[in-house]
């Protein structure tokens, strides 16, 4: 006799591995290669820019936490939506979008990859690392969540390591340097300006993405209405504080301008505070980092593909499942296909800007479907309740940074949101079954 029900999930991420997940998503790509960039804005006062970064994501990762145990379902955003609207086509668009931020975000990653290569192998094409970088990626998502799982802790605690040399090098720098101290970069952020700030805050977000991503696993995770809330919120916290510390140190041991001129900007902070490390050794670390956060959009991109396949917003062939693999093998074939043509034709500024954009309209949204259930349903949960005042200020603080992100993020993402309007205009038109 055979089994006639389709392949399904398999539940194989215990509480630490969530947590690692976690991390390991937040970490990496972010702040090894956007702290850069965003010293190139914020100057002195980059601190101050990823702590307004970390508050606004800290917001609605409360909300994240309360959702993700009351609902755990791939295509959380999308689930989120249309449970507290009850509208379909709202749905489709949230997980058209938190799609499309994914695979942007994915990009971003192996392009960020490509540029530690160059200085790792400077005759290897980026291109070429591109392709091959997400390629190899697309192969352990296929392999299993269990494989995708273990390979994130171990990239998660190499790229932690990284962090943590250019913390204490850059702190023993500093310490030995005269004229040179955590408080003299404190002092000259007072003369940035607000402006500059804030625009260091909305690029600076992209590095805080990566807890969202949790919620689109929650198939695969067990007791997920015990273990998301707290694994989103332990995951958030340890980020948050190493991030603070990585930006006060590569601040402080090396001019902002000078920041801004690197391609592999923690390389040149390690570089200048000791010789102790050996550049390819660094350069490997952060090579780690940045491809374990492109591993995790990647199976965030295929869950939430499959999960809204599953709902009836994608055609149904997207939520199959590998009956070898248990993975959902079309969803990661074309997550593969969209990210290699984005990672091809743009640069990592307007890549990670177009993706905190669309993040902070999701998280506009989601914060929105919490009030809207708190208000409906107001029974005791088992899982984390968040007190009613989260959702609402996250919802403004998201307002409040978009207008800060590059112009031509922009203008993408309102081609997103028209295509995404789009699908909508045709499922309605399509024909019922």
């Amino acid at each position: 006799m055979t089994d006639s029900h389709p392949p399904q999930l398999r539940r194989s991420l215990g509480f630490w591995a969530l947590v690692f997940y976690g991390v390991g998503d937040i970490l990496g790509a972010g702040i090894y290669a956007l702290v850069g960039k965003v010293a190139g804005v914020a100057e002195s006062a980059s601190w101050a820019a990823f702590a307004i970064a970390f508050v606004v994501a800290g917001l609605t990762a409360l909300t994240y936490a309360e959702l993700g145990g009351r609902f755990p379902r791939s295509a959380g955003e999308s689930f989120f939506a249309q449970q507290a609207f009850g509208r379909p086509g709202l749905a489709l668009v949230v997980g058209w979008v938190v799609l499309c931020s994914g695979i942007l975000s994915l990009a971003t990653v192996s392009v960020a990859f490509g540029g530690y290569m160059s200085g790792l192998i400077p005759e290897l094409p980026p291109s070429v690392t591109v392709v091959g970088i997400l390629l190899l990626l697309a192969a352990i998502n296929f392999r299993g969540m269990r494989e995708s799982s273990t390979t994130n802790i171990i990239a998660t605690m190499v790229e932690l390591t990284g962090l943590l040399i250019v913390i204490v090098a850059g702190a023993i720098f500093i310490s030995d340097t005269p004229d040179t101290s955590i408080s003299l970069t404190i002092a000259a952020s007072s003369e940035v300006s607000w402006t500059a700030i804030a625009r260091g805050a909305a690029l600076g977000f992209f590095a805080f993405i990566g807890f969202e991503d949790m919620v689109n696993v929650a198939e695969e995770v067990k007791d997920p209405e015990r273990n998301m809330p707290r694994a989103i919120l332990i995951a958030l916290v340890v980020t948050g504080f190493v991030y603070l510390l990585v930006v006060v140190v590569a601040t402080t041991v090396l001019s902002p301008a000078t920041l801004a001129d690197s391609e592999a900007p923690l390389l040149s902070v390690v570089q200048r505070a000791t010789d102790a490390v050996p550049d390819r050794l660094f350069t490997l670390i952060a090579l780690f980092a940045v491809a374990n956060t492109g591993l995790l959009n990647f199976i965030m991109g295929s869950r939430l593909i499959y999960g809204m396949s599953r709902q009836g917003l994608l055609p149904s062939a997207l939520g199959t499942v590998h009956p070898k693999r248990q993975t959902p093998h079309l969803a990661i074939l074309a997550v593969l296909l969209v990210a290699l043509a984005l990672a091809l034709s743009g640069t990592l500024t307007y890549l990670a800007g177009t993706t905190s954009l669309l993040l902070l309209l999701v998280f506009f949204t989601v914060n929105l479907s919490l009030l809207t259930i708190k208000r409906r349903d107001s029974k005791p949960m088992r899982t984390f309740c968040a007190p009613r005042v989260i959702p609402i200020a996250g919802a403004l603080t998201c307002l409040g940074l978009m207008p800060f992100v590059p112009r031509a993020s922009l203008l993408t993402a309102g081609i997103i949101l028209g295509l995404g309007w789009g699908l909508v205009r045709l499922r309605a038109r399509r024909p019922a079954a």
